[in-house]
């Protein structure tokens, strides 16, 4: 029990709000583990996920155990700091106070840790029928209508409507919508080849849409085209140049085509969280994101950062900071340190972005990465990057379930994870 002394000497410590349980709160609380201060983290999850792998959930490769963690769990050794499962409502810089859903929070220094969320880029009216892939709800839900297309074929009457069951459009070239392409390819080509009995799933058709010149914007030229070369080789129809204009339930607008379709992913954008748009006076950029200088606060009020995704920043040499897990954590961290410096009297430094590379997975025995100058692809890429989410994942006993699923995936074609949740009524569909 805390005696009336103890209590009044913790509530005198400096209050640390952190907005996000991802990679850059959950770095920037662990940063404070023997700080002198009390932190209060919130998120509107229990759980912190581990993003980079949510397309084998909605591809049935993993369980949404495998890649999540209870944030209750994480931090059950660090006494200097309370969990709360709550949304935010707004965040008022003027009085230093952050609106919850059922609570206010009062703060000394603010750590706004929100990150994106998936953009339409003003056409929100597609977000039922394509539905992005941020959060476990929407990979299991995404999973849902992967899995139930396969079976509503199984079940179909018609050729036309078969055909229009097993034709799936992923919407944007990036890192997310090339590790989905293949994913479901490898699903629909061999993982699910000889357990159908009226269908032949290999007759599936998977379309990746991509509005600009080429995949993988982000990776060298080569790169993207060996990308390319290498979904198609696996039987992804890649779509270049080709501007998505409408979506509905059973249809795909997109150049000069219109797709009949069965499922549809959107991965084409991502915007800042909407409590960003609602804090007064900010400067946002077109996706939503604040700008904030090299101290990584809001210019005018230096005791609230912002970190990872929803950061718009470029660090102290005039580097763009990109919008990853490794450049979330340094920025979590820093925001962190600066308060310690803060609290020891010292001066603030800038914040140098330190490039770890950047790599995704296209299917089976093939990836690309790139550090610095060097790039490297195929089944050496493949191998970094099964060793790189292995060591980042959080927790032990994911880290050997997730290993474990991927040898047996590898060796013997199977997902383990193919279970379907949500009964639908006989007359809805399965979008």
């Amino acid at each position: 029990m805390i005696n009336s002394n103890e209590k009044k000497s913790s509530n005198e410590m400096p209050h640390i709000v952190i907005l996000g349980g991802g990679f850059a709160g959950i770095s920037a609380a662990k940063q404070l583990v023997k700080a002198p201060v009390r932190i209060t983290l919130v998120d509107k999850e229990n759980h912190h996920l581990f993003q980079p792998l949510l397309y084998q959930v909605a591809t049935a490769g993993l369980s949404a155990a495998d890649i999540a963690e209870p944030l209750r769990h994480i931090f059950a050794d660090q006494k200097n700091l309370t969990t709360v499962m709550d949304s935010v409502v707004n965040i008022d810089l003027a009085s230093q106070e952050v609106e919850l859903s059922k609570n206010r929070l009062r703060y000394d220094y603010l750590i706004v840790a929100l990150g994106a969320s998936t953009g339409y880029f003003g056409n929100d009216q597609w977000t039922q029928y394509a539905p992005g892939l941020k959060t476990l709800d929407e990979a299991t839900e995404l999973r849902r209508r992967i899995l139930l297309a396969f079976e509503q074929a199984e079940i179909a009457e018609t050729k036309e409507e078969v055909e229009r069951c097993m034709n799936f459009v992923v919407i944007g070239g990036g890192p997310t919508g090339v590790e989905m392409a293949g994913a479901i390819a490898e699903l629909a080509y061999h993982v699910f080849a000889d357990e159908y009995r009226n269908i032949d799933t290999t007759q599936a058709n998977v379309h990746l849409i991509e509005a600009g010149p080429r995949l993988m914007a982000a990776f060298k030229e080569k790169q993207s085209d060996y990308t390319a070369r290498r979904l198609e080789k696996m039987g992804v129809k890649v779509h270049l140049n080709t501007k998505v204009s409408d979506i509905s339930a059973d249809k795909v607008v997109a150049g000069d085509q219109t797709f009949e379709v069965g499922t549809v992913l959107w991965a084409a954008g991502v915007e800042g969280n909407a409590v960003a748009r609602k804090m007064q006076s900010l400067e946002l950029d077109r996706a939503g994101r604040v700008f904030i200088d090299t101290d990584l606060n809001i210019p005018e009020h230096t005791n609230v950062f912002v970190v990872g995704d929803l950061a718009h920043l470029k660090d102290a040499r005039g580097k763009t900071v990109p919008g990853l897990a490794p450049a979330a954590m340094q920025t979590g961290k820093h925001a962190a340190k600066q308060i310690l410096r803060d609290l020891k009297g010292q001066k603030r430094k800038p914040f140098v972005y330190f490039d770890k590379g950047n790599m995704a997975t296209i299917g089976r025995s093939s990836a690309i990465a790139e550090v610095g100058k060097i790039a490297i692809r195929g089944y050496p890429a493949w191998l970094a990057w099964l060793f790189v989410h292995l060591i980042f994942l959080i927790g032990l006993r994911n880290r050997i379930s997730v290993f474990i699923q991927w040898v047996w995936s590898y060796i013997a074609w199977h997902r383990g994870a193919r279970i379907i949740t949500k009964k639908l009524p006989s007359d809805q569909s399965i979008n």
